[in-house]
C-alpha cells in the first residue's frame, strides 16, 4: 500500500469568519489532517510549512487576498491539489474566471449543505489519489526509461567487455544512491577473480568492510534477488544480491550496500534493479560473444600470419642463377594465404623446371592443398632421372586424387622442363591457361605462340593422361607462365592507353584482362621486362585483388 493510502490525507480550510472555520475543522477532522488558516497569507505561510494538502477549501471573499487569487498562487507549486472555493452568488464573474483558469475543482455556494459538502470532498480525495497514483506511476516509468537508457548509453559507450562492467555497476550505484556496490562476473556457476567497484565519493571506507558473501552463495543457489538489513553503531544499513542472468546462464552477481537510509529498498526499487540487471545482462551476453569472437579472429589472424610465413617459405624466395637464362617470379595471394603456387627447380644433371599451379577456391583449404602439391612436385623432381612432364603430372594427380576428388577442389598447373644444352622445351599442361612464348624485339604487329598442348585439371579424373609439347627455344624468346588471376583481373582502360582515355571518354570504364590484353601490355612494357612493373600496372586502380595473382617468366639471353 502507498504512503497515500496509510496516512490521513492533509486538509486545509482558510475563512476569514471563525464559526465558518470552527465548523469546517468539526466537519474533517475525523478523516483528515486538517490545518486553519484565518486569511490568505497565513495559509501560504502553512503551505511553506507543511508541504502540499490533498484538498484546500477556501472562502472567496477575504480581507488583503481574495479566495481564487489564494489559490491561483498554489497551482504552480503544489498541481495535484485539488481545490473547492466557497462563495456566494454574487461572485460569479470571480468563480467563471477561476474555473476557467483551472484553479477550482469545484465551487459551493453558502450556506452549504454539509453533507453535499463532505460528498464533494470525498470525491475531490477520490481524484487526488487518482491524480498522485497516475503520477507515481509516471514517475516510476521515467525513472525507469531514464535508468535504462542511461545504462544502454554506458554500454554504447563502453570499448570492452571489461569497461562494460566497470561502467554498469557505476551508473546503477550513482542511480540508486548506494553506499558502495560491486559487480563479479561468473564463469561455471562459479565466481571469477575479477572485480568491478563503485561507491559513495561521501562516504568514508577506512574502517568498512562490505562482505555479501552469504546472500551471493544464495543467489548462486537459487538464481534470485536476496536482501537483508540491519543496524550498526545506530545506523540502519540494507544489502541487495542481484543475479544478472540470460537465458538461464547466470553471467554476473550484482552486490549493493546502502547505509545510514531509514528506509530499505522496496519491492518498486527491486523491480527496477532486477529489470536494469536484466537488461545488463542481455548486453554482457552479448558483449561476451563479441569478445569470444574478437578473441577467436586473433587466434585465427595469428595462425594465418604463420600460415602466410609458412607458404612464403615454401614458394621460393630467391631465385637461382642460371647460365643462359633469366628467370623471374611473383606471388600475391587474395588472402593472408592463397592457392596459387610456382616452381622453379634447378636439376643437378642442368635441367630447369618451371611451374606455375592453381588450386580451385582461396584461403586455408587452397593453401593445404598447394603445399601438399609443392611437396609432391619437388618429390618426383628431385629423382635422379626425373620423368617427362607428362608422367610428372601423372604422378602428381595419382597422390592427390582422392584427396582433391572428396574435397570437390582441382588444380591446374603447367609444368615445363628446359634444357639449356639443347634449348629443348618441354611441357605438359593440366587445363592451366596456354603459356605464352614471343621473341624479342617485338613489333606492333607481332603475334604471340600460345603453347596449346593441354589436357584436364588434375583431381577430376582418377587417372591423368596427356602428351608432352616440345618446341626448341631461340636466343631473346621469353616463356611466361601466369595464373587466371592474372588474366581475370579487371583493369581500368588507361592501363592501355587507349584513344578513349587520351580523349576523356571513359576513363574510368573497368574490363577483364583476358590474355589479349595481358599481351598488349607485354609490347607496352619497356626493356628489359620486369614482371614487378607489370603487375604494378596491372593493379593499379584497382584496389580490391579478388584472386590469387602468380606470373613467372623465363628468357633465353
Amino acid at each position: 500500500m502507498t504512503e497515500i493510502e496509510v496516512c490521513k490525507l492533509k486538509l486545509m480550510v482558510v475563512d476569514d469568519e471563525p464559526d465558518n472555520l470552527d465548523l469546517l475543522y468539526r466537519t474533517f477532522r475525523r478523516d483528515f489532517e486538517v490545518y486553519q488558516a484565518n486569511h490568505a497569507l497565513s495559509a501560504l505561510e502553512i503551505l511553506d510549512k507543511e508541504g502540499e494538502m490533498a484538498v484546500i477549501i477556501s472562502d472567496q471573499r477575504m480581507p488583503e487576498m481574495n479566495g481564487t487569487e489564494f489559490l491561483s498562487r498554489t497551482v504552480e507549486r503544489f498541481p495535484d491539489t485539488i481545490r473547492i472555493l466557497l462563495t456566494g452568488f454574487t461572485d460569479v464573474e470571480d468563480l467563471v474566471d477561476a474555473i476557467n483558469s483551472g484553479q477550482v475543482f469545484k465551487y459551493i455556494t453558502k450556506p452549504w449543505n454539509p453533507q453535499r459538502l463532505k460528498a464533494l470532498v470525498e470525491q475531490a480525495t477520490d481524484t487526488y489519489r487518482l491524480v498522485k497514483q497516475r503520477t507515481q506511476e509516471l514517475r516510476r516509468a521515467l525513472r525507469r526509461e531514464s535508468l535504462f537508457n542511461a545504462v544502454t548509453t554506458a554500454i554504447r559507450e563502453s570499448l570492452d567487455y571489461d569497461s562494460m562492467l566497470q561502467k554498469i555497476v557505476a551508473t546503477i550505484g550513482e542511480a540508486f544512491e548506494t553506499t558502495c556496490c560491486f559487480l563479479k562476473p561468473v564463469e561455471g556457476d562459479c565466481l571469477t577473480s575479477d572485480l568491478f567497484s563503485y561507491q559513495d565519493p561521501n562516504f568514508n571506507t577506512s574502517n568498512f568492510v562490505f562482505d555479501p558473501g552469504y546472500l551471493i552463495e544464495k543467489v548462486l543457489e537459487t538464481r534470485q534477488y536476496q536482501l537483508t538489513q540491519s543496524t550498526d553503531e545506530s545506523n540502519p544499513w540494507h544489502q541487495l544480491v542481484v543475479p544478472l542472468s540470460y537465458q538461464q546462464h547466470l553471467l554476473a552477481v550484482l552486490a549493493l550496500y546502502q547505509r545510514g537510509h531509514d528506509h530499505s529498498w522496496q519491492d518498486e526499487d527491486i523491480q527496477l534493479i532486477a529489470g536494469v540487471a536484466e537488461q545488463a545482462a542481455l548486453a554482457l551476453s552479448q558483449a561476451k560473444l563479441y569478445q569470444r569472437l574478437q578473441e577467436k579472429q586473433h587466434q585465427i589472424r595469428a595462425e594465418l600470419e604463420v600460415a602466410r610465413q609458412i607458404q612464403n617459405n615454401l614458394l621460393r624466395q630467391s631465385l637461382p642463377e642460371i647460365k643462359g637464362v633469366k628467370v623471374q617470379a611473383c606471388c600475391y595471394a587474395a588472402r593472408e594465404v592463397g592457392g596459387d603456387f610456382f616452381e622453379v627447380f634447378v636439376h643437378p644433371k642442368g635441367n630447369l623446371w618451371l611451374a606455375v599451379g592453381d588450386v580451385s577456391g582461396k584461403g586455408v583449404p587452397a593453401a593445404l592443398f598447394m603445399a601438399s602439391a609443392i611437396s609432391v612436385l619437388r618429390r618426383e623432381l628431385s629423382q635422379e632421372t626425373p620423368a617427362e612432364p607428362n608422367i610428372v603430372m601423372q604422378n602428381l594427380n595419382h597422390a592427390m586424387c582422392d584427396d582433391l576428388i572428396s574435397n570437390n577442389c582441382f588444380i591446374t598447373l603447367v609444368l615445363a622442363c628446359y634444357s639449356p644444352s639443347t634449348k629443348e622445351l618441354v611441357y605438359a599442361n593440366a587445363g592451366h591457361i596456354y603459356p605464352l612464348l614471343w621473341a624479342s624485339p617485338t613489333t606492333a604487329d607481332a603475334q604471340p605462340h600460345y603453347l596449346k598442348v593441354r589436357s584436364v585439371p588434375l583431381g577430376i579424373l582418377p587417372k591423368w593422361q596427356a602428351e608432352s609439347g616440345r618446341l626448341v627455344l631461340n636466343p631473346k624468346d621469353t616463356l611466361l607462365l601466369a595464373s587466371d588471376g592474372i588474366t581475370e583481373a579487371m583493369v581500368s582502360n588507361t592501363v592501355f592507353n587507349c584513344k578513349n582515355a587520351e580523349d576523356g571518354g571513359q576513363p574510368f570504364s573497368r574490363s577483364m584482362l583476358n590474355q589479349d590484353g595481358l599481351w598488349q601490355l607485354l609490347q607496352q612494357e619497356p626493356k628489359p621486362l620486369s614482371l614487378g612493373n607489370l603487375l604494378t600496372r596491372i593493379q593499379a586502380n584497382n584496389p580490391v585483388q579478388e584472386d590469387d595473382q602468380t606470373i613467372l617468366s623465363m628468357e633465353v639471353l
